[in-house]
């Protein structure tokens, strides 16, 4: 369980089952992060640790720093304060062993190369730099293109698909990776239906397999249905836990305020039997 000290961090209770655990069991752990852009705090004082083998949605209003998250957490933004720990090793030693799946907007989408190019960049951790890949890396690209049903578009432009095509390649890549933590910003965003569902699909072939998954999400409505997990922020760390006992609509209010309509919340703790 988890709550915050009287200085407002938030802290992880004491408690027999955290006491046992060895941070070499913990896949992703953020301790401390504060962030700002121009002076101006984003996120403040943020502790997390993710649930081994879990899905989790990171979710909270717009502008409260989901997205921020990831990229402070992997290092590709500056902060002020804050490490993050992969399996009980520092960001930089765990990088390897993490996948990371930026929002379509964040990507040139003109940038010359086709499906089965993107999906090969997954595995220059393997192939090494300036080196051309074997045909046995192209099968493996083959073969994750067609985990996403991308693989009849192998040799097509990645400019020349659609948005949840694009999505899609870039989760095959994410894939050619074979990391054991997988952390995604807003893949759900404007993808049509069959895509949503061929993600969600194999976002939870990976927890099967043992992966932990967190994924920025805006959906409020599909959040019970494809997660089992939740860290709602706000700016700080709100609540964080099972969607069961965390996707409350104490919480949700704690979390979006006045943005969400008393009957959202109504329906949203019906539905999760809160």
């Amino acid at each position: 369980m988890h709550d915050r000290s009287p200085s407002g961090l938030h802290l992880l209770h004491d408690t027999d089952a955290t006491k046992s655990v060895s941070p070499a069991d913990l896949p992703f752990t953020v301790q401390g992060m504060t962030v700002a852009y121009h002076h101006k705090p984003v996120l403040w004082g943020v502790s997390y640790s993710a649930p081994k083998g879990c899905l989790t949605a990171i979710i909270g209003p717009n502008g409260a720093g989901k997205s921020t998250f990831l990229k402070a957490a992997l290092g590709l933004i500056p902060k002020l304060s804050g490490e993050t720990r992969i399996f009980g090793d520092p960001i930089e030693k765990g990088l390897k062993r993490i996948a990371y799946v930026p929002q379509r907007s964040a990507v040139d989408w003109d940038f010359p190369a086709t499906a089965i190019d993107v999906v090969l960049m997954g595995l220059y951790g393997q192939i090494g730099w300036f080196r051309w890949p074997s045909r046995k890396h192209r099968q493996t690209a083959l073969d994750c293109l067609k985990s996403v049903g991308m693989q009849d578009f192998a040799n097509r432009q990645i400019g020349q698909l659609s948005g949840g095509q694009q999505q899609r390649v870039f989760l095959a890549r994410a894939l050619a990776q074979n990391a054991e933590v997988y952390l995604m910003d807003e893949p759900f965003a404007g993808v049509d239906a069959a895509t949503e569902k061929a993600i969600v699909t194999v976002l939870r072939q990976l927890v099967a397999e043992g992966r932990t998954v967190l994924v920025v999400h805006h959906d409020l409505e599909t959040v019970r249905d494809y997660y089992s997990h939740i860290l709602l922020l706000n700016g700080q760390h709100v609540a964080d836990g099972p969607v069961e006992t965390t996707f409350t609509s104490e919480n949700l209010q704690k979390a979006y305020g006045g943005r969400l309509a008393s009957t959202q919340l109504d329906g949203l703790s019906q539905a999760s039997g809160a």
